[in-house]
């Protein structure tokens, strides 16, 4: 059964819900973990998302977290690899059609660690863009309510283009 592709009102306890998360992640990984940030669109106050939290770990040696798979099952994540993107691990908590936390870790410098911080960054000191970008996953999810990959392809060029602004503004 494909997942339904949800998208809520901005909830004012995503912030927290990601710092109980992050306790738990930092504290089931000793000394691997530099950095841990709570991104996507549930860390961008007043937009619609769909309600996961999403974590990003910076960890200063990526292949050290798969000695922790274990441990991250225990915390009820599946692992999932790389997952399309290379150099990150990438783990799942929640049920098949239900997730309530995405976690990405990547070793500290990876590309992918400066553009999902810009595009975070750039949204929340742009609230118009912001809400451009709500209305534009309320839209898609209507309309692709049970297609993730068309629900996110729906989303890419409007992401490219926030990317490009969130480098050039990053840059200034």
């Amino acid at each position: 059964m494909p997942r339904t592709i949800q998208v809520t009102l901005y909830n004012p306890n995503w912030p927290h819900l990601y710092r109980q998360e992050a306790r738990q992640i930092v504290k089931a990984l000793p000394g691997q973990i530099i950095l841990i940030h709570h991104i996507g669109s549930t860390a961008i106050p007043g937009i619609k998302a769909k309600p996961i939290i999403d974590c990003l770990l910076e960890m200063s040696q990526i292949e050290a977290i798969d000695a922790y798979n274990t441990v991250m099952i225990a915390l009820g994540y599946e692992p999932r690899g790389e997952n399309g993107i290379p150099g990150r691990r990438y783990f799942v908590k929640g049920t098949a059609n239900i997730h309530s936390h995405h976690l990405h870790a990547f070793q500290t410098g990876h590309q992918q660690i400066a553009q999902h911080l810009d595009f975070r960054d750039y949204l929340r000191a742009h609230p118009d863009q912001a809400q451009t970008y709500s209305q534009l996953k309320e839209t898609l999810a209507r309309k692709y309510r049970h297609d993730s990959v068309a629900y996110t392809e729906g989303k890419n060029e409007f992401i490219r283009a926030i990317d490009g602004c969130a480098t050039r503004w990053r840059a200034s």
